[in-house]
């Protein structure tokens, strides 16, 4: 099962924040982005998934400081995020003596920027692969995120090969309807590396 897959749960609707800010709203909105954030750092999901519960236990202990809006908030927890991974990154290097080796050279910092905008890339993916009818998503799902061949599919719903064949065309149709070209093209980006 993809890293993708696992970490993307189907609640994760994008909604405006109330001017009464609450954990569990704040946690249901960005929780599955960030871990996808922080796995793209640390290369650990579970070791992501606690970065990402961490940095809401510090905006939660913090939130006073931090301007209660969605923006201030989200630039909050991606950057506590992304000093958390940073140091669990020169933790690792500091224990494979990498500084040593390396003469007290600080260890690089990876494309913060980047990192972000593929987490919000496949938020939005995702959230369009979710909007697909039942059956689209399921086929979609299947060959897309778990790899399975249209014969694998095909076999596993009961169904003909051309049938799984037309669902997948149509379901690429639809997506490529609800998604932004550029968005569309780093969808079959991100399938490539999933796959590779």
């Amino acid at each position: 099962m993809s890293i993708i897959k696992e970490i993307f749960t189907p609640f994760n609707n994008l909604t405006e924040l109330p001017d009464e800010v609450d954990l569990n709203s704040l946690f249901k909105e960005f929780y599955d982005r960030l871990v996808y954030f922080s796995v793209q750092f640390v290369k650990d999901k579970d070791q992501a998934q606690d970065i990402v519960q961490d940095s809401f236990i510090k905006y939660w202990n913090q939130r006073e400081m931090v301007t209660p809006n969605r923006i201030a908030i989200k630039n909050f927890l991606y950057s506590t995020v992304r000093n958390a991974c940073l140091n669990v990154i020169r933790h690792e290097k500091v224990r494979e003596g990498y500084i040593q080796q390396q003469g007290g050279a600080e260890p690089e910092e990876p494309p913060v920027i980047d990192a972000i905008i593929a987490a919000e890339v496949m938020s939005k993916i995702h959230a369009a692969v979710q909007s697909l009818p039942e059956s689209h998503r399921q086929i979609s799902v299947m060959g897309y995120f778990d790899g399975k061949k249209n014969n694998e599919i095909a076999d596993e719903l009961n169904m003909s090969v051309n049938t799984v064949k037309k669902q997948k065309q149509r379901a690429l149709q639809l997506l490529r309807m609800k998604l932004e070209p550029e968005m569309f093209v780093l969808f079959f980006i991100a399938m490539v590396e999933v796959f590779s």
